[in-house]
């Protein structure tokens, strides 16, 4: 049964203020400039050699959208439309996989750095920057960037502040409220107000609304289904906004989850928890094509960077999901 918006939010908002408290994150050091080396001519033989050997981008923008909290199942069960018709119109997985332990932060930073979290090693799932800091692997936002590319991105959970590396995001927003959290319309139409007077390549959008409500009351109740179809109006919100920023058709979209959930909680290795979908659509990407299982959050990272034409970094074990798309011009990493 469909849910009146002003419902489906006054729930989602009882949700969040019955979640544990989060803090206000700190600052970190500044960055520091590597100095070039060699004469003149051996650095322009070094630049015009990267040049030619640099990948060739399919896509000037790319939107990454986490719905916090979403299993795949969820999405035809709540007749999530806008989600659906991605789904039909791009390639699609509802059998992909997050990584352990499938909690937020730990998922989301393999989401945004293409790495274990052995590798990222953030093992917390908190706000906890006067203990941790910034990661200190580098995200998608800090490869883009080095790449002279524009980042932007919107949380909606404080604690996502340890993935916005000072100097790796043009422009980032998050909550500071006492709740540490935002519900979805707030998010996205911050993203939207954002889109209209900027144009980012590479623009990351978490929306919570899923998770807040899965916790308070249970995955796969009717509240949750409110709240997966809060969360993909929101998705048909931001793309109207993206159609009017970029062009129609001159973007392209990967829409997935840090994790699912099953009772009111979620962080182990039972399926329901660790199985996400993962959804492509816009330029490039082949349509109405099911992907199938094999694709791990990890790669995520590395696809975003692939359709930028960004190379990844060393500790990226991520892999491109290149069979989604038409484009043959990009090499492979």
């Amino acid at each position: 049964m469909k849910m009146n918006t002003r419902i489906r939010r006054a729930i989602a908002a009882v949700a969040v203020t019955g979640m544990p408290l989060a803090g206000v994150a700190a600052q970190a050091a500044p960055e520091t400039a590597v100095p070039l080396a060699g004469t003149p001519v051996e650095e322009a033989r070094r630049a015009a050699a990267e040049k030619a050997a640099a990948p060739v981008p399919v896509s000037e923008h790319v939107i990454v959208i986490s719905i916090d909290g979403l299993r795949p199942d969820a999405i035809v069960q709540y007749d999530a439309k806008n989600l659906k018709r991605l789904m039909k119109e791009g390639s699609y997985s509802m059998e992909a996989s997050t990584i352990l332990p499938s909690k937020t932060l730990p998922s989301h930073t393999s989401m945004l750095t293409g790495t274990e979290p052995a590798q990222h090693g953030v093992n917390w799932n908190s706000e906890e920057m006067e203990k941790h800091g910034h990661i200190a692997t580098p995200t998608i936002f800090a490869q883009a960037k080095q790449a002279g590319l524009h980042t932007a991105a919107f949380f909606s959970k404080t604690k996502f502040e340890h993935l916005a590396v000072p100097g790796t995001l043009d422009h980032f927003e998050a909550p500071h409220n006492f709740l540490g959290k935002r519900h979805a319309d707030k998010t996205v139409s911050r993203a939207e107000k954002y889109l209209e007077n900027n144009k980012p390549n590479l623009l990351f959008v978490h929306i919570g609304e899923p998770d807040f409500v899965g916790h308070f009351i249970g995955w796969m109740t009717d509240p949750y289904g409110w709240a997966v179809e809060e969360a993909d109006d929101e998705v048909g919100d931001l793309l109207v906004a993206a159609d009017k920023a970029f062009g129609a058709g001159n973007y392209t979209v990967i829409v997935t989850a840090d994790h699912g959930g099953h009772g009111r909680n979620h962080g182990s290795d039972d399926p329901r928890d660790v199985t996400i979908p993962w959804i492509t659509w816009g330029k490039a990407v082949h349509g109405g094509t099911y992907l199938g299982p094999g694709i791990r959050t990890m790669d995520t990272a590395a696809t975003a960077l692939w359709l930028l034409g960004v190379e990844p970094s060393d500790v990226n074990i991520g892999k491109p999901v290149a069979q989604a798309y038409a484009s043959a011009k990009i090499a492979e990493f």
